[in-house]
């Protein structure tokens, strides 16, 4: 059985839904804790009904640096998109270099 341990810990489902989107979008699986508060009574105030967002251990660092970098705006979207949310031929969603360009002369 492959073992999946946390690497976030969010407050609502919106939340959830945009981190376990990401990370699958990056070929992380996911899975989560903790969500029975939510669910069952409804509660997601004040750190009560978080959940953590747990993925496969040997993935964990991978996971915890595509977090850190959509943490630190590494990432853009494209300009165009199809309604569901896919790029439109031509654009892609893409890491970007916030480093300067090295120019040689």
């Amino acid at each position: 059985m492959e073992r999946f341990i946390a690497v976030s810990t969010v407050q609502g489902q919106f939340a959830e839904g945009q981190v376990r989107a990401f990370l699958e979008a990056n070929g992380i699986p996911t899975r989560v804790r903790g969500e029975t508060l939510r669910t069952t009574y409804g509660i997601s105030i004040d750190g009560i009904g978080s959940v953590e967002i747990l993925v496969p251990r040997d993935q964990a660092d991978e996971a915890r640096e595509l977090l850190a970098k959509a943490e630190r705006g590494e990432f853009s979207l494209a300009a165009e998109q199809d309604p569901d949310g896919s790029a439109k031929a031509g654009h892609d969603v893409r890491s970007r270099n916030t480093e300067a360009p090295n120019h040689r002369d």
